[in-house]
């Protein structure tokens, strides 16, 4: 393995960039617990247009020479967001309330299987939040056993559980988790 690059894009080059990373999203997705095929894929590219048009919308590859190796990408909660809605947790107002600037959302981080356990998805999650200037960060990740590892990632990294998220009527159950980035923690 050369060394692996980091590459941020944002706003409407991280737009321009989906087709340098959709193989890997592909690949990364087919895989169980997603076992996503091509409605899935076309779903995604829909909802990652949408995504790029966002305030704060940064993506960032990894890249071991031009091979893409891994991806992330996210934005900031604006105020009128839905993101608290989908949570089986009673949360506090003042937890749950946006004003476009105080929380950043991962939406996806994925590392492509031969490259999985070498620290390239610290790597991204690291180089995503590098310079934000925001109260704290959120993700949903499947649920253990599904996603195990990735779980264990995001508790290595300060992440802690918040609730269940259900998203959409036909979407899984994922866990709902908030990282800490300044100040106090905010009370759930």
């Amino acid at each position: 393995m050369s060394e692996v690059r980091y590459d941020r894009y944002d706003g409407q080059e991280a737009a321009d960039q989906i087709d340098a990373f959709l193989p890997a999203y592909e690949e990364v997705y087919a895989e169980p617990p997603y076992s996503e095929g091509p409605a899935d894929v076309a779903q995604f590219i829909e909802h990652y247009l949408i995504h790029a048009q966002r305030q704060g919308m940064r993506l960032i590859i990894a890249r071991d020479a031009e091979e893409v190796i891994g991806f992330t990408y996210g934005y900031l909660l604006p105020p009128d967001t839905g993101w608290w809605t989908n949570i089986d947790q009673d949360l506090a107002a003042d937890f749950i309330s946006e004003d476009g600037a105080r929380t950043w959302v991962i939406l996806e981080l994925a590392v492509r299987k031969p490259w999985r356990r070498r620290g390239v998805a610290a790597a991204l999650h690291s180089a995503l939040l590098e310079g934000l200037h925001v109260e704290r960060v959120t993700l949903t990740v499947r649920p253990e056993p599904e996603a195990a590892p990735a779980q264990s990632a995001y508790v290595a990294w300060g992440y802690r559980r918040v609730g269940t998220s259900h998203p959409w009527e036909d979407a899984p159950f994922y866990t709902a988790m908030v990282l800490e980035l300044e100040g106090q923690p905010a009370k759930a």
